[in-house]
């Protein structure tokens, strides 16, 4: 089946730009084009797509207040926040809402193509810019606030299982399925059950967030500003 997919962007040069893009695709389908965000909340309840494709600075509603409410619906769609901006606030305030991806409008096709794909799926994708400005604030002791009740963790982390705790610090640490299928010498089907199985048990919507809670907690120290993953 084709993934469903809403593209959201005030300029209609640039909208057009992206649907056509993803429309040439054989796995993907453009349902619906928004030029502000209050459009692309009706139009996520009414059309039901997998991925919305997010612009950030729009009128009416900006594209973070969007996600935020399009995220907090039940079967929710997955939110691919592209913007031409890499700010820190950007950044962490798309994560916040309920972003899975946060991408630079300058990225390859490819690259954009491949990020719908990965949202689809369940993963998450950060550009690497906007990786660096994350582990870089943690780095400096900054944080991101994404949990305000982090003092609750201990208790949260309690429902986790050894195996799910070290799959949890190995994927906040940046490495993928296989990777940490390898580190600890199980199948790449078990670490996403154990993904899988942590996310639901801590409430957490992707890897994204399980990665930012881990950072919160204390569970992973961060790595010096420079990675390009999460």
């Amino acid at each position: 089946m084709s993934l469903r997919v809403l593209v959201v962007d005030d300029q209609g040069i640039v909208r057009a730009g992206f649907a056509a893009v993803i429309d040439a695709e054989d796995d993907m389908t453009v349902v619906g084009e928004a030029a502000d965000g209050a459009t692309a909340v009706v139009l996520a309840a009414e059309l039901a797509p997998d991925v919305v494709v997010m612009d950030v600075r729009m009128p009416e509603l900006d594209g973070i207040a969007a996600t935020r409410i399009i995220t907090a619906r039940e079967n929710a769609p997955r939110v691919l926040v592209l913007t031409t901006f890499d700010l820190d606030a950007y950044v962490f305030d798309a994560l916040r809402a309920g972003a899975s991806g946060f991408l630079l409008k300058d990225v390859h096709a490819s690259e954009l193509l491949a990020g719908i794909r990965v949202v689809a799926s369940g993963e998450s994708v950060l550009a690497p810019s906007a990786t660096r400005r994350l582990i870089g604030h943690y780095a400096s002791g900054a944080g991101t606030g994404f949990r305000s009740d982090a003092e609750n963790g201990p208790r949260e982390l309690e429902s986790l299982t050894g195996s799910q705790r070290n799959v949890l610090a190995l994927l906040a640490s940046g490495l993928n399925n296989a990777e940490i299928a390898a580190e600890l010498d199980i199948t790449v089907g078990t670490v996403k059950s154990h993904v899988n199985a942590l996310l639901r048990k801590l409430g957490l919507r992707d890897r994204v967030q399980a990665t930012i809670l881990a950072y919160d907690l204390g569970i992973t120290r961060p790595n010096p500003p420079g990675a390009d993953h999460i």
